[in-house]
């Protein structure tokens, strides 16, 4: 009795001591406020559809925050919409740029999000990163759905994003309706994986098979050499080449110097002739024999004409229903 009773106070301070911990830590981690999507100013937009028959790009802006400390010395790892640099580094640093070359012809549509941290990626558990970044997915299918009730679905669809931009297009996937996805042209997931599991989940994660296909995933994930392949964002399951649309290791030639090669049994752009120099490595998680950053520049041209091709081609078959 006396060795149960010994066991049994053990084990109730250690859920005492268990409950203050996730106390403490709860009050030390600050949580930005969330978004409201009817507010204008959580959006980045631009219309350049002269003709009415473009698409309506929806685009999901990648990582541009570190963990970083209030005031009152809480810690954060979520980026802050309503926080001045926090919002120019979402804006100016990527939304207007892809803007620049998504929107013409288009309608364009891109949320401020609370996207986790750099540091939830660099936890090296793959669960713990889907923890950290749940919150940051939840405000995504939050934009997507204020966006999709107030769009005109006799439009096409265009889902993009980069990077944590990218997982949020695949976790868009697993969430929208039937009636949604037969409005999708094609779904961009740029600098991010495409999981077997994913896969399963959903049965509108289709692997783009050429240039013209529609309801339609195209990933890839760009590196020098297959030994350089990072598990966190690159480990994917599908990928095809956005210089040639070709799924096989038949090279493609871009900006007349580089060649890009998909290797069909990683599914990633080998490329060569290009050093990515501008992009430095980022405390040895990125840019380190990988080309990570390039994802949504370097191919910029041809991402541009593809959307035209897959919305021309998503309008040709609705026009014969």
């Amino acid at each position: 009795m006396g060795k149960e009773v010994f066991l049994r106070n053990t084990f109730s301070v250690s859920a005492l001591v268990a409950c203050i911990c996730l106390a403490s830590c709860a009050k030390t981690q600050y949580i930005p406020q969330a978004p409201d999507y009817s507010d204008s100013e959580m959006w980045i937009t631009a219309d350049g559809d002269s003709t009415g028959n473009g698409a309506d790009v929806f685009y999901v802006v990648s990582t541009w925050q570190e963990d970083w400390t209030t005031e009152d010395g809480r810690i954060c790892h979520y980026a802050d919409v309503y926080n001045p640099v926090h919002r120019q580094n979402m804006g100016d640093l990527e939304i207007n740029k892809v803007a620049a070359y998504m929107s013409p012809g288009n309608r364009f549509f891109a949320p401020y999000y609370r996207h986790a941290t750099i540091e939830a990626f660099m936890l090296h558990n793959e669960d713990s990163t889907r923890a950290r970044t749940r919150l940051a997915m939840d405000d995504v299918c939050r934009a997507f759905d204020y966006f999709q009730t107030h769009r005109d679905k006799t439009r096409t669809l265009i889902i993009a994003g980069f990077s944590q931009g990218g997982m949020a297009v695949v976790e868009l996937l697993k969430h929208i309706d039937d009636e949604t996805y037969n409005q999708l042209a094609a779904a961009y997931v740029l600098g991010y994986k495409v999981t077997p599991d994913d896969t399963l989940q959903t049965k509108h994660i289709k692997a783009a098979k050429g240039e013209a296909d529609t309801g339609v995933t195209i990933c890839y994930n760009t590196v020098k050499d297959v030994k350089y392949i990072n598990p966190v964002v690159g480990e994917t399951c599908i990928g095809i080449n956005p210089v040639n649309w070709r799924t096989d290791s038949v090279p493609a030639i871009l900006h007349d110097s580089i060649t890009v090669t998909l290797s069909p049994k990683y599914h990633v752009l080998v490329v060569s002739g290009y050093s990515g120099s501008e992009y430095p490595a980022y405390k040895d998680f990125i840019n380190v024999g990988d080309i990570h950053s390039c994802e949504p520049w370097l191919y910029s041209e041809c991402l541009q004409e593809n959307i035209k091709v897959r919305a021309n081609a998503w309008r040709a078959k609705s026009d014969k229903k």
